[in-house]
């Protein structure tokens, strides 16, 4: 995939390489918390913000969007994008914060941590998931753009009202500019120059052939950086705290394999093509736990509890979803034969060309 073999055959080896490296960093190597930390862009680590951003480059250059019109024109991709809607701004936050208050009922700091992750919605690393599961790019690109422009409008008055009201944390005010900023960041600048990027270069057959496959290179190898570093930032906390830490890890890891799976079965049961299974699964799945740090941080401080559970999110997210993106590949072979792909295919095509389906 991509043109690199190495990586993509043994991802999962480099991931738990780069986690073990990290925390080993972190906890070893004097004051590199401070110097990863001393940078920031918009509230997060500049290192790991711009690991985000050429993370997320490559694959907005390989969006077709000159086909995100025709896409949603058929019912059945509409039904689609509304089921997407209801699972990841109802059900989705209200699972993570039962998860949260059955797993942590005693530690009130880490449960609001745990509960503003579930509440920001995955704007960006999704469509990396989704790239390595073999999903639909369009689709995808399409949900996250949805999610992006809800989460301006719902994050606040959500989070609000999970950790405040239902989670009896304390009062707080979120800056709305803090999600917008977010949303502009790890949605907009990948997006802008993605965009332009196939504008200006899609009319030449080097684009696909040779652009697109060498430029795809960085963007595995910017997930493995970011892992680094992100786990080298928490090294000492990890190492330290690690009773609670690990505490914190259950109804995190339960809610992506809860969601995921449930999404999963639904689509298959109601025949939707794998395709399209594959984003609504991860998008589910997935949350913009750069938005919830930024949250936390800003709101509690980064010394805060808040802010190392918020933190917790993205490393257990990462590996947890990369774990995903296998089991997936795995059932689609034994849940997904050749007749039902074909059949998906087609109602893809059926949707696409605006006709109604069932």
């Amino acid at each position: 995939m991509w043109g690199l073999s190495l990586i993509d055959t043994l991802l999962p080896l480099w991931v738990i390489v780069c986690m073990v490296g990290g925390v080993l960093i972190g906890y070893y190597v004097p004051n590199v918390e401070a110097v990863l930390d001393a940078a920031q862009f918009a509230g997060v680590s500049l290192p790991i913000a711009i690991g985000l951003l050429v993370m997320m480059y490559p694959v907005f250059c390989r969006i077709k969007y000159e086909e995100l019109g025709e896409l949603l024109k058929g019912r059945f991709m509409m039904n689609q994008l509304i089921f997407s809607v209801v699972v990841n701004w109802i059900v989705a936050p209200l699972l993570m914060v039962a998860l949260a208050w059955m797993t942590l009922p005693d530690l009130p700091e880490y449960r609001s941590g745990v509960i503003l992750v579930g509440v920001a919605r995955c704007i960006a690393m999704v469509l990396i998931w989704n790239q390595l599961a073999g999903g639909n790019q369009e689709f995808c690109a399409v949900t996250v753009a949805v999610n992006s422009l809800l989460q301006i409008i719902l994050y606040g008055p959500l989070a609000y009202f999970y950790v405040v009201i239902v989670g009896k944390g304390s009062t707080f005010e979120i800056d709305m500019w803090i999600i917008c900023r977010s949303v502009l960041i790890y949605m907009g600048i990948p997006l802008l120059a993605g965009f332009l990027t196939r504008l200006i270069l899609r009319r030449y057959d080097w684009y696909n052939r040779t652009f697109v496959p060498a430029v795809g290179k960085l963007s595995l190898l910017a997930l493995l950086y970011v892992i680094v570093v992100m786990f080298a930032l928490q090294g000492h906390e990890i190492v330290s705290d690690i009773g609670n830490v690990l505490r914190t890890t259950v109804p995190l890891v339960l809610y992506f394999v809860i969601v995921f799976m449930a999404v999963l079965v639904w689509c298959v049961t109601t025949k939707v093509p794998y395709e399209i299974t594959v984003p609504q699964c991860f998008t589910a799945a997935s949350n913009n736990f750069e938005l919830a740090i930024a949250v936390a941080v800003g709101t509690y401080g980064v010394k805060s509890k808040e802010a190392l559970a918020a933190t917790i999110g993205p490393l257990i997210e990462v590996p947890m979803l990369l774990l995903l993106v296998y089991v997936i590949k795995f059932v689609r072979g034994r849940w997904y034969p050749s007749p039902f792909v074909q059949e998906g295919s087609e109602k893809i095509n059926d949707s696409e060309s605006g006709s109604t389906v069932a």
